[in-house]
């Protein structure tokens, strides 16, 4: 499944109404870690269709990293029935993510 760009405009309805879980990479284009989780949360995207992928573009949507406290990054979480259900910081390898993430 696509990874599916995710702003204040359509997280309501992509993330807090979506009916499987999603999971949220909060990141920034000058940010090398997070270039470095991309291709990560790329392949979760295309090997799991029972979980949405989304990215937040911490620089474009700084409402929602400041709602959910995003801190540092590359931030990951997972929010399910609407309720962040899972948190991570930093670059993992993708096993380590998803046992984490409890995907």
């Amino acid at each position: 499944m696509a990874v599916k760009v995710i702003t204040e405009a359509n997280f309501e309805a992509e993330v807090l109404k979506a009916d499987k879980p999603v999971l949220l990479d909060f990141w920034a284009s000058w940010c090398g870690p997070c270039r470095m989780l991309s291709p990560i949360v790329d392949e979760i995207a295309e090997e799991n269709d029972a979980i949405i992928v989304g990215k937040v573009n911490v620089d474009d949507e700084m409402g929602l990293a400041q709602q959910f406290q995003v801190s540092s990054i590359p931030t990951v979480m997972l929010f399910r029935n609407g309720k962040v259900a899972a948190r991570t910081m930093g670059v993992q390898p993708k096993e380590q993510l998803k046992a984490a993430l409890g995907i």
